[in-house]
């Protein structure tokens, strides 16, 4: 059976905080929806406000501490990513940017990725479209069509038990199993890099 890893980042600041809670939906939507489709899934959840400090020092010293260095490997093993802000003068969170500048841009290229964002007013939705999807378009990341916002009003359920939110969140995390099923483009040269010597050099001899 094939393994996905998706990491999840959330950057809410409170205990709990809506984005971690948007987050947890998200990813335990995607992993239901992998499951069925046959793929083992593992989710690492990252809480970027217990990496704030070393965040900061990586700027003024160029070093990860030991715990960012884990987390920054563990995004850049994953193969997609859950993204979740909360909504700060209208724009992602100076924490979300601030760890997304210490990643290797590079390290994205080809991930696919699921958008989340919390506020206080639907007005902050326009974030996922002007802001978010803007920067990982940025970074060639492969983002699913659907995004998801929630404000307060999302985290009541009507009388059937169901609510729009999980209906949004269902169809992104669907999306974003699509894009995590079947061959994966960072994943082809991982593939290449662990051939044995003998065969790398069969295949430089033959193409010439």
């Amino acid at each position: 059976m094939e393994t996905r890893r998706i990491t999840v980042l959330s950057a809410g600041l409170g205990v709990p905080s809506s984005s971690r809670l948007l987050a947890d939906q998200l990813a335990a939507s995607a992993r239901r929806q992998l499951g069925d489709a046959g793929y083992e899934v593992r989710v690492d959840v990252v809480e970027l406000r217990d990496l704030a400090v070393d965040i900061a020092n990586n700027f003024v010293t160029g070093y990860a501490a030991p715990r960012l260095a884990e987390v920054i490997a563990g995004v850049e093993d994953s193969d997609g990513i859950i993204a979740v802000t909360p909504v700060f003068s209208a724009s992602y969170s100076g924490l979300f940017k601030s760890f997304i500048d210490v990643l290797d841009p590079k390290s994205l290229d080809g991930k696919a990725v699921l958008l989340g964002a919390t506020g206080g007013t639907d007005r902050h939705q326009m974030v996922l479209d002007y802001a978010m999807r803007p920067l990982f378009t940025y970074l060639r990341t492969r983002i699913t069509q659907t995004s998801v916002f929630a404000g307060p009003q999302d985290w009541g359920n009507t009388d059937d038990g169901a609510s729009p939110l999980s209906v949004r969140v269902d169809r992104a995390a669907g999306e974003l199993a699509r894009l995590l099923s079947g061959e994966q483009p960072h994943r082809k040269a991982d593939a290449m890099e662990s051939l044995p010597f003998e065969q790398l050099l069969a295949g430089i001899t033959a193409g010439r």
